[in-house]
């Protein structure tokens, strides 16, 4: 599969794998300087890129493992998704979870893409749902004996 990206910037970095198996793309914080999140703050980070992600595809954007582990940062959605048919700006509205002051270097990985296809789906409207053996159980209720 092919995505088209246009930099909007010359500084901007284009996705890259960590490792030959990633599922997920790391995307860059194309900063002009570096940018302090206060505690408990969610910040809008700019890639300087946009895509163009194909029909029956969208791009979730998920947090680097690393960066939320050792610095507290993750994306403030948690799991952003990028429709296909959007064609601005990729921005990360990261948030800091720290107690502690958190700086994004320009450059530095702040999330990651993964491109997942969906299913286009209708809803009809029925009287009675198929019965199964959960039935209404809902948070907690699945793993008792």
């Amino acid at each position: 599969m092919h995505i088209q990206v246009k930099k909007l910037s010359d500084t901007a970095k284009l996705p890259v794998r960590g490792s030959a198996e990633a599922a997920g793309y790391d995307l860059f914080a194309d900063l002009a300087e570096p940018v302090g999140i206060a505690p408990g703050e969610t910040r809008m980070i700019g890639t300087g890129l946009a895509m163009e992600i194909p029909k029956g595809y969208f791009g979730a954007i998920f947090a680097r493992s690393g960066l939320a582990l050792k610095e507290g940062l993750r994306p403030a959605n948690c799991v952003g998704v990028v429709d296909s048919d959007y064609r601005g700006p990729f921005m990360i509205a990261l948030h800091n979870d720290s107690s502690e002051m958190r700086t994004i270097v320009p450059g530095e990985r702040i999330a990651q893409m993964v491109v997942v296809p969906y299913l286009e789906v209708e809803f009809d409207v029925v009287r009675e749902l198929e019965e199964t053996s959960r039935g209404e159980g809902g948070f907690g209720s699945t793993g008792k004996k």
